[in-house]
């Protein structure tokens, strides 16, 4: 990788004698800056937005179906049926039944994927940019230069960070069983001892579940930051002050605005359009049944099972609480990215 890239924002003008504007070149940004940048995104919004991220993970899985019929005293709500009812239902049984804890469980992991995935996801997708404009001989604005660096980015990162994810899903899931003593206990104590069961049960292999579906929502990565990045320049235009009325407090404003407002509408379109690869990421993440046969065994097979069971509604089980989270996620993440880069001068 090439050791500096371009912003991914900045273009200042000055003004040329004849009074027209004058591009200025794009200032150069050090590799670690993207690094650090996409890491204080993630983290922040890996705490934030910790508990809508249990209960969308939830509402996912199929698990409180399979469960329901053995699990009478936590009143174990159908996924199928009314999805608001259903959802208030959820968050009563998991405060209920496991305390307030419980809505940051998988947090560790979260935190320990989140802040290597955004950095790893931003370092490729600032030095995939810079590459690729040299190598299609186009600007860093084109749409096509944007996008296969977001499929670069998404692809890396899915890769490295699934064994994660896997974890983090598995301890979301994971909840109180009552056996016949009637003591209660989870499947998993902790990250370590779930890392030690897929590890026996499913070998290395285990980790890498639901990596298809990750690849394929490489598409929403894309999609998400080339709509990101045209967005943004469009709302920077419209908010450009007339010449000589710009003032500190009015850039700050027009940065924040069209930052924010660019982030959370380019999510909306790409998490509409390519939702159903998160509900079969996570059904693929699920531990194995008791007989230790995992249920979906692959992404097609997923797809299909889901289809026949729950019908193509099944595919959109979680949609409000994963928009409501993933909003405000990538206003946060993208928010703070750009904040860090600025801040070093960048």
């Amino acid at each position: 990788m090439e050791g500096k890239v371009q912003s991914v924002y900045q273009q200042t003008e000055r003004a040329t004698p004849n009074g027209s504007a004058d591009v200025k070149p794009k200032k150069q940004v050090a590799s670690w800056v993207h690094l650090l940048a996409g890491a204080s995104g993630g983290f922040a919004t890996a705490i934030v937005t910790s508990p809508l991220d249990v209960l969308r993970t939830r509402l996912q899985s199929d698990f409180y179906q399979t469960q329901s019929q053995s699990t009478h005293s936590l009143q174990t709500p159908q996924p199928r049926h009314g999805s608001n009812h259903k959802t208030i239902q959820i968050v009563n049984s998991i405060y209920r039944a496991e305390g307030w804890r419980a809505f940051f469980r998988g947090l560790g992991p979260s935190v320990a994927g989140v802040v290597p995935a955004t950095a790893i996801k931003f370092y490729v997708y600032g030095n995939c940019k810079h590459i690729g404009a040299k190598l299609l001989g186009r600007t860093e604005d084109s749409p096509l230069v944007h996008a296969q660096a977001a499929m670069c980015a998404g692809l890396a990162t899915s890769t490295a960070t699934n064994p994660i994810w896997l974890v983090k899903t598995r301890l979301q899931l994971d909840k109180s069983r009552t056996n016949a003593s009637g003591a209660s206990s989870r499947q998993y104590r902790n990250s370590i001892d779930c890392i030690r069961q897929t590890l026996r049960k499913e070998g290395v292999r285990g980790f890498y579940r639901g990596m298809s579906a990750s690849y394929l929502g490489s598409i929403e990565t894309a999609l998400h930051l080339v709509l990101y990045e045209r967005l943004k320049t469009s709302l920077r235009e419209t908010l450009k002050p007339i010449e000589g009325s710009g003032t500190p407090m009015w850039e700050e404003f027009s940065h924040w605005v069209s930052t924010s407002g660019a982030a959370s509408s380019a999510k909306l379109i790409a998490g509409l359009i390519t939702y159903p690869h998160e509900v079969m990421r996570t059904r693929l993440r699920q531990a194995p049944m008791e007989n230790g046969r995992a249920k979906y065994t692959g992404l097609v097979q997923c797809f299909r099972t889901i289809a026949k069971e729950e019908g193509m509604a099944g595919l959109y089980g979680g949609l409000a609480p994963h928009m409501i989270r993933s909003l405000p996620s990538a206003v946060i993440t993208l928010g703070v990215y750009e904040f860090v880069l600025r801040v070093t001068g960048s």
